[in-house]
């Protein structure tokens, strides 16, 4: 059984110490304490690896054996000496002091090997019973003294704001040497190496890489980048506490069930489930999460943030999660300083920041003006005001505070949002769950994190404001044609009313005034109903055209000059609403007859042409510019005539377009105009309209 747990021990530490020097390998900066520490690494493998291969085979202690722990001392003896001669160069730039250390340690090194060699190489059964076992004892515990003197030589001799990034190495070399300075001690008072201590050496030699590591991590000469990940440490941390808890909880227990009689099994039984449920509730503790990673940061790095790792999770914090945006950028921020919640307040159009989300803590209230000395102080200075500092001496911020944020609970930070120099917000966050103190870093990091997450909302206002415009937008363009269509039926019935009195008798003229008014009516009812509905997309469908063309230029034959209808071919069909292209054709016909004298003529002709339907409406009036044509005619708010709105055109070529027809127009001043609508034939939409040319 001990054989095993040896041969588990030893093989633990090699592996360690194999990790260690592979990362040391790809991040060598080709300094001499770097190389130094590589091979101190790399004998304590080799060390590690002939001890576990020994412990296996159950075999006893070698020549090879000694030879390879003298080695792995010199190695770690060395790095020590390399360290504390680069001190010693600091203060003196001549190397004469260290010169009788190096020569002292080169003697016993040197002596050691002979005394292993000449011992092992001695054949009488009595001197290797005593003499070979005192001598390589004797030796062991002198490399171990010697050890733990060049440790404290080297922290004393570092100065002081060196020490915290070598404390950590210290106290891992130093535990080997002073674990084998108990180990030869021992075997030195009772004549005998005690297994147990000699099995258990080889965890204490792996439990000591993670400190060399960090030490590591904290000198760039030793290594280029060894990154000892925050997340990895949190976590081994955590199962090492779980771990060492679960032993003691394991040990109590054990006591409890040999001492406690027949109620032995029941006591263990329940002690074990109520350490379990202790030890859960712990775990998903987040004021101890919180605590551990804080104490990480402070004590085994350099700097208290992993700077990739909180952008990462910033920016996806702000980017994506259950809650609103605003709600986000109090959870993005709280998460930096381990704080559970806060308030936002931002700048409204009145000018006033006021409270717009909370999380985790009472609704705040209380809007502050923009001209306030505090919002002033944060826009100026940018600072994170600390509460806590404030409270002890308010003289650094020379502000007063603002009623309302008295009132907020155990309130800490205030966080000023800034973009483009001025204050677009600032958030309140309350107490952390473990003491973060702030310091620059912490400062720096909230500082540059609210200009984050300020461009962030006001890209989000930015884009609820284009929406609204957009809406806006919308409804004032429906309207436009509403009124534009609206105008027409005033005309309508302007005309109908004007020609009234002068044809009042006529039977006929009493019949078209009666269905004009009837289509009016109906018209209205549509637009009413439309507005009523909001913008809802008008379905097309198919239907005849030459149905459509007779019911438009009825409509427009109350005029005294009426317009003239010819239907080459009578069953074209195209697919379209009958509402929208009814009233891009009325509204081409209605400008034709405005735009002709009394004793002109206007025509309207239906053909074929290809696969397409071609609507033409002629006039025989004052025609237009090639210059109005190409630059006014299809432009919105464009129009002359004096009550005009300048978007009939534009209407109809848009609607005409959507169809997968278009419009084309051909005219001269004095000369007349010819509109063509050209629209695909229902079953034939899928060919170009190239084709109609």
């Amino acid at each position: 059984m001990l054989t095993t747990v040896a041969t588990a021990s030893y093989a633990m530490a090699g592996m360690a110490h194999l990790v260690l020097a592979a990362l040391l390998l790809t991040s060598w900066r080709g300094r001499l304490h770097g190389m130094m520490l590589l091979v101190a690494c790399l004998l304590s493998v080799l060390w590690a690896a002939f001890f576990a291969y020994q412990a296996n085979q159950n075999a006893p202690l070698s020549l090879s054996s000694d030879v390879l722990e003298i080695l792995r001392n010199a190695g770690w003896t060395g790095f020590l000496v390399v360290l504390l001669g680069l001190h010693q160069q600091e203060k003196n730039s001549s190397g004469a002091r260290t010169s009788p250390v190096l020569t002292a340690i080169a003697l016993l090194y040197t002596g050691c090997l002979f005394i292993t060699a000449y011992s092992h190489g001695k054949d009488d059964p009595a001197f290797h019973a005593t003499g070979d076992f005192t001598s390589n004892i004797v030796g062991s515990l002198a490399m171990a003294i010697l050890g733990m003197i060049l440790v404290e030589q080297v922290y004393r001799n570092t100065p002081l704001r060196q020490r915290w990034g070598i404390k950590f190495a210290c106290l891992g070399i130093g535990g080997i040497f002073a674990y084998d300075f108990y180990l030869y001690s021992d075997a030195l008072l009772l004549k005998q190496i005690n297994p147990e201590i000699w099995a258990a050496r080889g965890i204490i030699n792996a439990l000591v890489v993670p400190l060399i590591a960090v030490s590591a991590a904290r000198n760039p000469d030793w290594s280029l980048g060894i990154a000892v990940s925050r997340r990895i440490l949190f976590y081994s941390a955590a199962l090492f506490g779980a771990a060492a808890y679960l032993l003691a909880m394991a040990a109590t227990g054990y006591y409890l069930r040999f001492f406690g009689g027949s109620w032995g099994t029941v006591m263990q039984v329940s002690f074990l489930f109520g350490a379990i449920v202790l030890l859960l509730a712990v775990l998903f503790s987040g004021t101890l999460r919180s605590w551990l990673r804080v104490f990480i940061s402070k004590h085994f790095f350099s700097y208290n943030y992993d700077y990739r790792e909180e952008w990462l999770h910033f920016t996806r914090t702000l980017a994506e999660g259950e809650h609103g945006l605003e709600e986000r950028v109090i959870q993005a921020l709280a998460q930096l300083v381990e704080s559970p919640g806060g308030s936002l307040w931002i700048r409204k159009e009145s000018g006033s920041f006021e409270p717009v989300a909370h999380l985790n803590i009472s609704p705040a209230g209380g809007a502050e003006s923009s001209s306030s000395p505090f919002c002033q102080f944060l826009e100026n200075k940018e600072w994170v005001i600390d509460l806590g500092e404030y409270a002890a001496g308010p003289e650094k911020y020379a502000i007063p505070l603002p009623q309302w944020l008295h009132a907020i609970s155990r309130a800490w930070l205030v966080v000023p949002l800034i973009q483009h120099r001025k204050l677009f917000g600032f958030v309140v966050l309350v107490q952390p769950r473990s003491k973060v103190k702030l310091n620059w870093e912490v400062s720096d990091l909230l500082k540059v994190a609210g200009k984050q997450a300020a461009s962030y909302l006001a890209q989000h206002e930015a884009a609820n404001a284009l929406m609204v415009a957009r809406q806006f937008e919308s409804f004032n363009r429906m309207s436009t044609f509403v009124v534009h269509d609206l105008k027409n039926l005033v005309s309508q019935l302007s005309l109908l009313l004007s020609n009234a009195e002068k044809h009042r008798k006529n039977p006929e003229f009493q019949q078209d005034m009666i269905e004009t008014v009837y289509l009016s009516v109906q018209k209205m009812r549509r637009l009413l109903e439309k507005l009523s509905s909001g913008d809802s997309p008008e379905k097309p469908a198919p239907l005849v055209i030459a149905e459509l063309l007779q019911e438009v230029v009825k409509s427009k034959s109350i005029t005294e000059l009426k317009p003239v209808l010819e239907i080459l071919d009578p069953d074209l069909s195209v697919y379209a609403n009958a509402a929208r292209l009814e009233r891009v054709v009325g509204h081409l016909i209605q400008n034709a007859i405005e735009a002709t004298a009394r004793n002109g003529q206007v025509w309207v002709r239906l053909m074929r042409k290809n696969d397409f339907a071609v609507i033409e409406i002629k006039d025989t009036g004052h025609g237009m510019s090639e210059k109005f044509i190409r630059e006014k005619l299809f432009k919105p708010f464009e129009s002359t005539k004096s009550a005009g709105m300048g978007i009939g055109v534009f209407e109809s070529r848009e609607y005409v377009s959507e169809l997968g027809g278009k419009v084309e127009v051909s005219s001269s001043a004095s000369n007349g105009t010819i509109f063509r609508i050209i629209l695909p034939l229902y079953g034939a939409r899928t060919v170009g309209i190239q084709k109609a040319g």
